[in-house]
């Protein structure tokens, strides 16, 4: 009987449990088993980093607001006593407050000293605002008042309005048990169930690793490929099918099935996110993941929790790249077949700007374009009969696309980054990232056999070579995401916490083994905070939130937040109502704030067909939005196509500051700061000092010194002969007089 095959593709930077934990593995050349070392290994992480010992951040623990007037019993209390003092009654609750046996036992029933703090003054507020307390209570506070009871007769009745404003106190148990993410690889029963051979096909960029497993995925009677970018699912869906093997297409916006009646086909090419652990085939028997040699150990001990067996293939690139021994300097060096690549937008339009003056012609491929357009960019730089032999891109180029680059330049070495805790951060690129970019030129399928690497910039090269030459960071670590099902239980307990407040406890209660952390949950609760006020039930808010949306876009979180209006109205977001919303028809752009508008409505019918996929019936309209979304990509390769032009216009147009920066547009004959390794030691070029337009013009290899020279040689005449016209015309009007 054939077995289900399955392919993976490891993050370089950290995995994604969810898909990855139950299904990729690693080890050396052979099958293996876990060794004595990674046992050790294992439970010396695991000892060291459960996260029960962390102290819970009580910060967000939000009291409720309760009614000041419910709760009571009439008068019973003053009639059996008498009324009590409002002013006698605060200075018992206050030296309630200070008594540190109070403050101590608050603590042993999880109320530190903030919550306790928080939990008083409410507590404090709802006693001397009540209108009538129950007549136990009252009994009680009447007596010390009175000298006959002690104060901490109160502590009941404290801890009893504390549990209200804060209900976790009463479910802490449960909370922690269902935030208990340690031992991942029991939440699969089913891939459990089966013993399944795991291969790990190891090695750096065009080193065959992906051929070999996409061989043996089109070799199995079924099996899903999962990748990282809707450009993989698309390239190995299309040679599946070209291969005579059925395989259907499932990423976050686009379901394609290759049989007419919709029958699902043996084979499925999916983005990893889309990937369902649930069916058969990821159960498979046997399983194949392609990734760097850095992510061996580390996925090998993953196998170890689930006792499955590993064999990793090892390989080496096809094709040599070699690191220059000389920066390129200047643009006017470049050559045939060299890529550019640039950390930013407003670097590739500045240097695509400065190639074009320079008469030749360059494709631009950055992270924000529509696949389509990468695809058209790419084909043009590619095809030997069209005259654009240079490429401008980011590093968006290290994935998904097949490039015949002879030679990688590199403009910096400076990348912006998140780190874990979610903060932006300048930093250079690490050898990971500088091996993945690297790799591009000189690829096996392309014209040139031999790649090479070099800087822009003569003082970045020595750097650049540090950084190839060290050994790439292990990967160490996976990371887990609370699902939907855990935040509903946790809003079981926590009925009027928010989706965003019920994460942040759900992540401060979580405990994880040192082999995980918990992924970094900003950009969920940036959208959770966003639709906050719109009535949704919890489990659609959550959907919402794990959308793939670009915040830094005004335009696209301005219509996820309408998407989610017209949904909790109940109203059906129809074609018609989106193309009023987008402005549809479009009109090709005129400057780049037009084309990164429409970069981002692209983005914006990407949202609606994610959402068609979840919401069937409130996107009912999924085949139009497709339809001038293909047409949109079009308008927006025409833009791109002729993107210095663009570039002129924006220049020649006074723009507002407010309006530059919403288009992500810096002054364009304005080279970066130069920058050290990292946010300090930054270098001040000291050519930024002379802002003459002549001096910019020769920094930015659009004038040449000895073109200078003549023009200002030049002008000299014109002025000559200028004074020279100027007093012969005034000559002749004397003697005219």
């Amino acid at each position: 009987m054939s077995v289900n095959r399955c392919v993976y593709l490891l993050s370089r930077s950290h995995i994604r449990y969810r898909v990855c934990a139950s299904t990729a593995a690693v080890a050396n050349n052979t099958t293996l088993h876990p060794t004595r070392r990674t046992f050790e290994k294992l439970s010396s992480r695991h000892s060291s980093s459960n996260s029960s010992s962390r102290p819970l951040d009580t910060s967000l623990f939000v009291p409720l607001t309760l009614k000041s007037d419910a709760g009571g019993d009439g008068t019973v209390g003053e009639e059996l006593t008498q009324p009590l003092d409002k002013s006698e009654l605060l200075k018992v609750l206050n030296r309630f407050y200070k008594r540190k046996e109070m403050q101590k036992l608050a603590a042993d029933q999880g109320l530190d000293a903030r919550l306790f703090h928080q939990a008083f003054v409410s507590f404090r507020r709802y006693v001397l605002e009540m209108n009538s307390l129950n007549a136990d209570f009252h009994i009680i506070l009447s007596d010390i008042c009175c000298g006959a009871g002690h104060i901490d007769d109160i502590f009941p009745y404290f801890m009893r309005h504390a549990k209200e404003i804060f209900p976790m106190l009463d479910c802490m148990d449960d909370l922690r048990k269902i935030s208990d993410l340690r031992v991942p690889a029991n939440w699969y029963p089913e891939a459990r169930a089966i013993q399944r051979k795991i291969v790990f096909h190891a090695g750096p960029t065009n080193s065959g690793k992906t051929y070999h497993a996409i061989q043996r995925f089109l070799a199995a009677k079924s099996g899903v490929y999962c990748g990282p970018l809707k450009l993989l699912a698309h390239e190995i869906y299309e040679k599946s099918n070209d291969a005579g093997v059925p395989c259907d297409l499932v990423t976050g916006e686009e379901r394609i099935s290759v049989d007419p009646e919709g029958r699902l086909s043996g084979h499925i090419a999916s983005t990893i996110e889309m990937c369902n652990v649930t069916t058969p085939c990821l159960c498979a028997e046997e399983i194949h993941v392609c990734g760097e040699a850095a992510a061996v150990d580390f996925v090998t001990e993953l196998m170890y929790t689930t006792g499955e067996e590993v064999e990793v293939h090892n390989y080496k690139r096809l094709t040599p790249f070699s690191v220059s021994d000389h920066a390129v300097e200047s643009l006017d060096n470049l050559k045939p077949g060299d890529c550019i690549v640039c950390f930013s937008k407003n670097d590739i339009y500045s240097i695509s700007r400065q190639i074009e003056v320079r008469g030749l012609e360059c494709a631009v491929i950055y992270g924000s374009l529509p696949p389509g357009t990468k695809l058209a960019q790419a084909k043009k730089f590619n095809d030997p009969d069209d005259p654009c032999k240079i490429l401008v891109a980011t590093d968006a180029i290290g994935m998904g696309l097949n490039l015949s680059i002879r030679r990688i330049i590199f403009n910096s070495l400076v990348k912006p980054n998140v780190n874990e805790k979610g903060e932006k951060e300048l930093d250079t690129i690490s050898t990971s990232q500088a091996l993945q970019i690297s790799g591009r030129a000189g690829r096996f399928s392309s014209v040139f056999k031999e790649g090479e690497v070099t800087t822009m910039q003569r003082d970045d090269l020595p750097v650049l070579k540090e950084i190839l030459g060290k050994p790439v960071d292990p990967i160490e670590t996976a990371g887990l995401h609370p699902t939907a099902e855990q935040i509903e239980m946790f809003a079981y307990h926590l009925p009027q916490a928010t989706l965003s407040n019920l994460v942040d406890i759900f992540v401060s209660l979580a405990q994880v083994d040192g082999v995980y952390f918990v992924c970094n949950i900003d950009d969920f609760k940036f959208l959770a905070d966003m639709i906050q006020h719109i009535p949704l039930n919890l489990r659609t808010r959550y959907v919402f939130c794990t959308a793939p949306i670009n915040k830094k876009q005004a335009f696209v979180c301005t219509s996820f937040l309408k998407f989610a209006r017209q949904f909790s109205r109940d109203e059906p977001l129809t074609f018609n109502w989106v193309c009023r919303h987008v402005n549809w028809p479009l009109v090709p752009p005129k400057n780049i704030k037009d084309l990164v508008h429409l970069e981002a409505v692209h983005d914006v019918l990407d949202l609606y067909l994610w959402l068609s996929y979840r919401f069937m019936d409130m996107f009912p309209d999924a085949n139009l939005i497709r339809d001038i979304q293909k047409e949109l990509d079009g308008i927006i390769q025409v833009g791109v196509c002729n993107i210095t032009r663009l570039i002129r216009a924006t220049e020649d147009q006074p723009t507002p500051a407010e309006n530059t920066a919403s288009t992500g547009l810096a002054v364009l004959d304005t080279p970066p700061l130069k920058r050290g390794r990292g946010t300090k030691n930054q270098r001040k070029d000291p050519r930024m000092t002379d802002s003459s337009l002549s001096s910019r013009l020769v920094r930015d290899g659009l004038l040449t010194k000895e073109l200078l020279q003549q023009l200002q040689r030049e002008w000299v005449r014109e002025q000559s002969q200028h004074g020279e016209d100027s007093n012969s015309a005034n000559k002749g009007k004397r003697k005219k007089k």
